[in-house]
């Protein structure tokens, strides 16, 4: 592909469009770095995914216990996913994916010429994914998971030739997309604005922009708009505006404060209207639906019976605790019944999704994301029960 020349004002860039897993590609952009000798090299990377180019990302034991203190659990299960889905792709075309952003910023290093990290957080970019899901979605997503619709594909001819317009970032979003169509609106555009305002911003007066194929027209469209307006563009989905690991804080108000209200007001109404039995039976049936599905769930994900246990007796509570969840107390039990060994952590960026029941580490956030939801089902369908018995 070409390089393309755009002029914007008293800046030049020059945008080397690349096929992310073409050897091309590493030689176009070295060429290109060489040629121009530019004052910045932009590259479609971020700080998270440059280190984890630059060397393989570890984990251990602290982190995880991070993980699920902090209800990161979705966001490090999807970075997993990017991970082992960049992992195979390299594998099968014996060219790794981002080795062409990695060229430019080694020539650029070489050249003694500043690198400008241009991509979106990928943190961020995910986080923007779970928050678009609904509840619906993110079930299906899972359930995704379980029948291998990222990893469980085969790798095909027609998913290398995808692969050469797209990165590996895209690639899995629309991937994802198939399951949640309501992250697929604006993730793509949203990194098409912050790439082409962080090369827009860069110092100098020449800059080489190394983008994927699939980004170049949305990111001319936002320079040559930038451009317009002097680089005055209402942006907000940066690492700035967008807390990494929770979720809306008015969602988490609704569910967190609403479920108790109710649930005390349909016991209170029940005590008024039919007296101790019914409070007592109410109780009751409160504690068997949300306990046996937050079980349910747990023991899809192959726990030890004691976290299946844990999970039940937790749920009827946590459902009532804004601070707590079900989900957090079966994988705090996970990791003191089946403590992760070393060799769970390498494999990390290594499984395919039918070893993600059979790690440690990987299934402690399994235990943790479906007991959560199997309560989160007991709670939406206990509510209306106990109000049927009224």
């Amino acid at each position: 592909m070409p390089v393309e020349e755009l002029v914007l004002g008293d800046k030049t860039v020059y945008i080397v469009g690349t096929a992310h897993v073409s050897d091309e590609s590493v030689k176009s952009v070295e060429e290109s770095i060489r040629k121009y000798r530019p004052d910045a090299v932009a590259v479609e990377l971020c700080e998270q995914r440059y280190q984890a180019l630059k060397e393989e990302r570890k984990w251990d034991e602290t982190e995880i216990t991070e993980v699920l203190s902090s209800g990161r659990v979705y966001l490090f299960l999807m970075q997993l996913l990017l991970s082992n889905f960049q992992r195979k792709i390299g594998e099968e075309v014996g060219v790794k994916p981002g080795a062409e952003m990695m060229k430019a910023v080694e020539v650029a290093e070489e050249e003694d010429i500043k690198v400008v990290l241009a991509d979106r957080d990928v943190r961020v970019t995910l986080k923007r994914a779970m928050d678009l899901m609904s509840a619906k979605e993110k079930i299906r997503l899972l359930y995704g998971i379980v029948g291998g619709f990222i990893e469980g594909e085969e790798i095909n001819e027609e998913l290398i030739e995808k692969m050469k317009e797209k990165d590996v970032l895209t690639e899995l979003m629309e991937e994802l997309a198939v399951e949640t169509p309501s992250i697929k609106r604006v993730l793509v555009d949203e990194r098409d604005q912050h790439i082409a305002h962080r090369i827009y911003s860069a110092e100098g007066r020449r800059i080489v922009a190394v983008i994927g194929a699939g980004h170049m027209e949305g990111v001319k469209r936002w320079l040559n708009r930038f451009n317009e307006t002097g680089g005055v563009v209402t942006y907000t989905h940066s690492m700035e505006g967008v807390e990494i690991g929770g979720v809306s804080r008015k969602k988490i108000n609704l569910i967190a404060y609403g479920v108790p209200a109710a649930f005390i007001i349909l016991i209170i109404w029940g005590y008024i209207q039919h007296g101790s039995a019914m409070t007592l039976d109410m109780i009751f049936r409160w504690f068997l639906i949300n306990g046996t599905l937050s079980a349910l769930g747990a023991a899809l994900a192959l726990a030890h019976p004691l976290t299946v246990v844990s999970a039940f007796l937790a749920a009827p509570f946590t459902s009532l605790n804004p601070a707590m969840a079900a989900g957090w107390v079966a994988g705090y039990v996970e990791l003191k019944m089946r403590k992760p060994r070393v060799v769970d952590f390498k494999q990390l960026v290594k499984l395919d999704t039918r070893e993600y029941w059979k790690n440690r580490v990987t299934r402690v956030v399994l235990i943790v994301v479906f007991a959560n939801i199997g309560s989160t089902i007991g709670t939406f369908i206990a509510l209306p029960y106990l109000a049927s018995l009224l």
